[in-house]
């Protein structure tokens, strides 16, 4: 009687939004009961190696380990309600962040703005020189055909491109593991500090991420059915993935690998899915073929030297960044991501209140967690083997998989109060942590900018060291008012040639650029140096140019901003140089 009326309210609009929290993904009433240990049938194929996912969780009426039957217990219709209209609320809020940031673009972002304002035909060249794939380059570019260059207009390609991904993770989720699954998976992705900060970025990370989900799809269903249909958008979306991220050959490769080993090795069923998923995979590696030059020059030219290659230390950090990084409510988030990662992994529950470890891992969080740390592993052993940087923010390409193995975790747990509340105080976290992307400013470029603008004449002179600040202060003065140049190539602010990047700061001399900054000037021009210490490869030399003009006599110095490397990502110094009057 009690299961009927659970199968009643389920069929209201009320109660189907209950399930966004609560329900099992059998909770439907519709699959048998199955003790935990066993495999129990789920809405579709998994990605361990069968047409029936290995779910730890059983069905409404549960069985235990020790052979008791437990029937679930289900929310009131007025709860239900609340957790309907609250979820509403939730993803609204959740969407609406993705848009909504004060922050004025710093460098990575001002930097691939102008780079994509070039015409499509150039894009080559200039990314060869900057060191990246083309996909969003060409993207943003259409994008701004259409909507224009404002903050607003090239961020909101990123955030449109966040917003579509949160229903494909929902639907990743559902295939993965049911309902609970897909709807936990969605609300930690829709209030994730790191997907929010990154939809509020115009750079590659959203589409990363949204790529990644669409090639979890798109295998699940070669794994299913591997029909022609699935097979072209596995290759279409391997192939993106290579033109979208270099770290996306870390991600393919393990993939890959894991592959090869179901088809080998795998269940009978599986593998030959798997083999025709590795000829799909090839076929659009393949597809990269015509940039590999390019990305030949960036590999041994460009790389990463702002930046010292990584330990195994940064696997945790960029777990604990997709939380929210250093605040305390990132750090709260951090520790229930690892606590769940690890019951995903290995938990196995034996009643509502106990849940045990099984060493051997769980099937269905295994495959996720062989993708997370296979990709990571690699990205480490790679940036060793490189010398290029470990940053967190490349760690997109397992950001999906690693909260769909949280959300396994999460639905560890029989008890639906446990898993709600859980759920409640990691969205909270996540949210919380997410507000404070409105406010903060990831540069200080806007007060330099505005320092300059206040007491800067037509022709006084910009001077940036290094060049690395000029993307982003440039972007914000009026153009072609004043003379600009940057340390160490003496070059204009708009873009930064990372060819060599090392080498020219290295030998790059600071009395000569100071000397080259004064004979701009002349005797009646004011000089604005725009600095920074404490960059890869620079040493003190932005110091001893700032130095070197200080010590001229023709000159007044005045200190305008000072950098704040706690408020700031990107903090920057402002010395005004005004010529003494003879």
């Amino acid at each position: 009687m009690a299961e009927s009326a659970a199968k009643g309210h389920e069929s209201t609009w009320g109660s189907v939004l209950g399930t966004m929290l609560a329900m099992d993904m059998v909770s439907n009433g519709t699959a048998p009961a199955s003790p935990p240990e066993t495999d129990a049938p789920t809405d579709g194929s998994g990605l361990h190696g069968s047409t029936q996912v290995g779910m730890d969780i059983p069905a409404p009426d549960t069985w235990t380990t020790d052979g008791v039957q437990q029937r679930e217990r289900s929310f009131g219709r007025g709860v239900t309600i609340w957790l309907g209209v609250a979820t509403v609320v939730i993803l609204v809020a959740a969407l609406v962040l993705r848009f909504w940031t004060r922050s004025d673009l710093w460098l990575d972002e001002a930097l691939t703005v102008n780079i994509a304002r070039q015409p499509l035909h150039a894009l080559p060249s200039y990314l060869k020189r900057d060191g990246a794939p083309p996909v969003f380059y060409v993207l943003l570019h259409v994008w701004m055909g259409f909507f224009g260059t404002s903050d607003l207009a090239v961020r909101s390609l990123s955030g449109v491109i966040g917003v579509v991904t949160v229903p494909l993770v929902w639907l990743a989720g559902r295939r993965m593991g049911g309902r609970t699954v897909g709807w936990a998976a969605m609300l930690l992705v829709a209030t994730s500090p790191f997907a929010v900060h990154y939809d509020t970025e115009t750079r590659m990370y959203a589409l990363v991420t949204l790529l990644t989900v669409l090639g979890f799809l798109a295998l699940h269903r070669v794994l299913d059915r591997p029909r022609p249909g699935n097979l072209v958008a596995v290759a279409g979306i391997t192939g993106l993935l290579f033109y979208s991220h270099y770290w996306s050959f870390y991600l393919l490769g393990t993939t890959f690998l894991w592959l090869g080993w179901q088809a080998w090795r795998g269940r009978p069923q599986w593998r030959r899915p798997s083999r025709l998923g590795l000829m799909a995979m090839t076929i659009g590696g393949l597809s990269f073929a015509p940039w590999v030059p390019i990305f030949l020059y960036q590999s041994a030219h460009t790389g990463t030297p702002w930046a010292t290659p990584a330990n195994f230390a940064a696997m945790v950090n960029a777990v604990a960044s997709f939380a929210g990084g250093g605040s305390n409510q990132g750090r709260a988030l951090a520790l229930i991501y690892f606590a769940l990662i690890g019951l995903g992994l290995f938990g196995l529950a034996t009643d509502r209140r106990h849940i045990e470890l099984d060493i051997r891992t769980r099937p269905l969080g295994r495959p996720l967690a062989v993708i997370v740390v296979g990709t990571l592993a690699a990205a480490i052993v790679g940036g060793f083997l490189s010398n290029s940087a470990f940053d967190a923010r490349y760690a997109s390409v397992v950001f999906v998989p690693l909260v769909l193995l949280v959300a396994i975790g999460l639905n560890t747990f029989l008890d639906r109060r446990v898993r709600t509340t859980i759920l409640a105080i990691a969205i909270i976290s996540g949210l919380v942590a997410s507000f404070a992307n409105i406010t903060t400013n990831r540069t200080q470029a806007g007060k330099v900018a505005a320092a300059i603008s206040t007491r800067a004449h037509s022709g006084d002179i910009v001077a940036y060291c290094p060049d690395q600040l000029g993307p982003a202060v440039d972007r914000l003065l009026p153009g072609g008012r004043y003379r600009q140049i940057t340390y160490p190539r003496g070059t204009g602010p708009t873009f930064v040639n990372w060819v060599d990047y090392a080498k020219a700061t290295h030998s790059g001399s600071p009395a000569s650029f100071a000397a080259q900054v004064e004979a701009m000037a002349g005797s009646s021009r004011q000089i604005f140096v725009v600095w920074a210490p404490g960059y890869q490869s620079l040493g003190s030399k932005c110091e001893q140019i700032v130095n070197t003009l200080q010590n001229d006599p023709r000159y007044q110095v005045h200190g305008l901003v000072v950098g704040n490397n706690a408020q700031f990502y990107q903090p920057m110094y402002l010395y005004q140089f005004v010529p003494m009057k003879s």
